[in-house]
């Protein structure tokens, strides 16, 4: 198994992702990895650690997924490995849920969001999302 980090997906990986088929609520697994010094392309903030500065869009963001119905259901630190192997432990893990596929692209391509992207780039080294669906067995 391939594991990679990412800060934004590649444009197939969102037409994809936002091409897929309506059904109705979902949940996003977001495993995050910070930067140690936050790199904003302006040069400021330069004292704030990644997690900080991605914390600020953490925030914002939580603003936005409530104002579309949705909810952050969880946000935890990484505090250790049980089973399985990976080079580097993500540092959080936070689970959003949504109410939709197309409320979560109205919210990804909203001037909203646009205008806290940079924090977001400032802080995260990497994540993986991973959408879930509730309630389905495997």
């Amino acid at each position: 198994m391939k594991v990679e980090n990412q800060v934004m997906p590649s444009p197939q990986q969102a037409m994809d992702f936002f091409g897929g088929v309506e059904d109705g609520p979902f949940v996003m697994v977001n495993l995050l990895k910070f930067k140690a010094k936050a790199e904003y392309e302006d040069g400021s903030d330069a004292d704030l650690t990644g997690a900080e500065a991605y914390f600020r869009y953490g925030e914002e963001v939580r603003k936005l997924v409530e104002g579309l119905g949705g909810k952050i259901r969880y946000q935890g630190r990484v505090t250790g490995l049980l089973l399985g192997e990976v080079d580097e432990l993500w540092d959080v893990v936070a689970l959003a849920e949504y109410p939709s596929l197309n409320a979560f692209r109205a919210m990804a391509m909203s001037p909203a969001m646009h205008a806290i992207e940079h924090h977001r780039k400032a802080g995260l080294a990497g994540q993986l999302n991973i959408s879930t669906k509730p309630g389905e067995g495997f």
